[in-house]
């Protein structure tokens, strides 16, 4: 049987390789608005973080994601996306 390619993607805040489903992606839309893309689809420029709560304060921090995507983030999306990421960890460590 082929073993399956696994895609990677580099983490902007930790510069790592990482296998797609360990990570997260960040998108601006073209209408300048930010989310967070469980799904990976949606339209727009992406920007992908590895699943660690640390790590998305120190992109906070540091303005990593504001000077990735070109756009100014506020701190309530930055609060949501810890959130997400804590929750996403949380639901891994119980149903691997």
């Amino acid at each position: 049987m082929k073993k399956r390619k696994i895609p990677m993607r580099k983490c902007v805040v930790t510069g790592k390789q990482y296998p797609k489903q360990e990570l997260v992606r960040i998108v601006r839309t073209p209408d300048q608005e930010v989310a967070i893309d469980p799904t990976g689809k949606m339209n727009g420029r992406g920007a992908y973080i590895v699943m660690e709560p640390d790590v998305v304060r120190i992109s906070q921090k540091k303005h990593i994601l504001d000077r990735h995507l070109k756009v100014q983030i506020s701190d309530d999306f930055y609060q949501e996306l810890y959130e997400y990421v804590d929750h996403q960890k949380a639901r891994k460590e119980i149903m691997p």
